[in-house]
Order: structure tokens, then C-alpha cells, then sequence
């Protein structure tokens, strides 16, 4: 049985990923998200597809440290010290003019976008299991020399340092059996997505993208380290 962190889940991609997780009853998740309510539906959802999948659900703020806490906490105590392997895939956005935006909106988008995967991933260290796969979800924003979008600024340089820990981990930890990967995407038709772009229509559907970033996570690792791989058609 193997153990998965994945961030960001009550909607979106992250809610997509978990379903196709679902269908494997080898694997034990814990799914975090701020909204319970999302988290409540994934749960439903995840029981129709498989009713032997463990999904398991914790509501938090990862912006706090004390949330931080408890997913270790739960680590140590549910899945017995054990994890192979993580997805950073919460993401805030801030959809402003650059004068407009505000400290706290600053503040809370790098840490919940670049703060709580840099020390999350600090923190579960010690509980990785060999061939662990860590993967943060980035965006084509944070890529340097990508277009580049009105009032993204605070979302794409928060999420541009995923991009740079990504490669960093994959440095410092190579002589490991641990692998750090970063999918950066392109336009996904999410509530995200509207909340940037509302007239736009993206080529990929969120399940499309969440079956992707699955297969990706189950298996590109045996290809990849250290690198940030666009996945895009858009941008938009």
C-alpha cells in the first residue's frame, strides 16, 4: 500500500487528481484542502468510483504553520511514518492591478503557493520512502521568457518559485533515491481559470489535466529529475 500527499483538492484539478487515484485500491491518500465542503464531495465522489479506495480528508489553511503540523502529525500517526510521494498542487490566485494588490494578498499568495510546499517539503524529509516522487504543480506564468498577464503578478511570481525548488531539491538530494519533478500548465478550464480569464474557454478539460498529472506522477519519474516540463496549449 502506498501513501500520497496531494494539496489543493476540494476543486479543479487537484479534485480530478484524487478521483483518478480512486481507481486504485493500492493507494492510500490524504487529500488537504482549505474547503470542507469541496472535500465532502470528493469523498462522495471517490467512494462511487471505488469503495475500497482510502481516501482520507484534512481540512487546512497551509498558509499556517500549525496546519503544517498536523499533516505531519497525521503522517507519523496514520500512515506510520511512511510516504512515497507528494503533489503541490494548491494554488491562490490574485486576479488584481499591481498597484491594487494588497500586503496580505502578497503575502498570503507566496505562502500558500511558494511558503507551504518549500516547507512542507522540508518536513516530511524524514518520512519519504525510497523512489519518492515529489511534484509541484506551476504554471506557464512562471516560466521566464512565457507571456506574461495583467494582474497575475503576485500568482505568477509566487508560483515561479516552485519552478527554481524544483531544481534545487533535485540538486541538493541526487544522490538520493528521492525525485523532484514540476509540471508547469497552461490554460485548464477551472473555476481558477474563469476567475483570471471569464471570456476565455480552455482547450483542456480539468479531468483531462488531472489524468495527465496522475500518469506523470506515477511514472515520470523513471524519465525525469529535476525538470520543469511545460504542459501547455494555451497559455491562454
Amino acid at each position: 500500500m502506498k501513501n500520497i500527499l496531494v494539496t489543493g483538492c476540494s476543486k479543479g484539478i487537484g479534485f480530478e487528481i484524487v478521483k483518478v487515484f480512486a481507481k486504485r485500491s493500492d493507494i492510500r491518500v490524504l487529500a488537504v484542502s482549505r474547503d470542507q465542503i469541496g472535500l465532502n464531495k470528493l469523498e462522495i465522489e471517490c467512494i462511487k468510483i471505488n469503495q475500497e479506495f482510502n481516501v482520507y480528508t484534512m481540512s487546512v489553511d497551509l498558509s499556517k504553520s500549525e496546519s503544517i503540523d498536523q499533516i505531519i502529525q497525521y503522517v507519523k500517526i496514520e500512515f506510520q511514518g511512511i510516504l512515497d510521494g507528494v503533489i503541490h498542487n494548491a494554488g491562490f490566485l490574485v486576479n488584481k492591478k499591481f498597484e491594487n494588490i494588497s500586503i496580505e494578498e502578497l503575502e498570503y499568495s507566496f505562502k500558500v503557493n511558494s511558503f507551504a510546499p518549500f516547507i512542507l517539503t522540508q518536513r516530511l524529509i524524514p518520512f519519504l520512502n525510497k523512489k519518492a516522487h515529489i511534484l509541484s504543480i506551476s504554471s506557464m506564468g512562471g516560466i521566464q521568457g512565457t507571456q506574461k498577464f495583467p494582474g497575475l503578478s503576485a500568482y505568477s511570481t509566487s508560483k515561479s518559485t516552485l519552478i527554481t525548488l524544483t531544481e534545487c531539491l533535485a540538486e541538493e538530494y541526487k544522490m538520493s533515491d528521492l525525485y523532484f519533478n514540476c509540471l508547469a500548465l497552461g490554460a485548464v478550464q477551472t473555476e481558477m481559470l474563469t476567475k483570471a480569464f471569464p471570456d476565455y474557454k480552455a482547450p483542456i478539460k480539468s479531468h483531462e489535466m488531472g489524468e495527465f498529472i496522475f500518469d506523470f506522477f506515477i511514472n515520470g519519474f523513471k524519465y525525469f529529475n529535476g525538470q520543469v516540463i511545460p504542459v501547455s496549449l494555451t497559455t491562454p
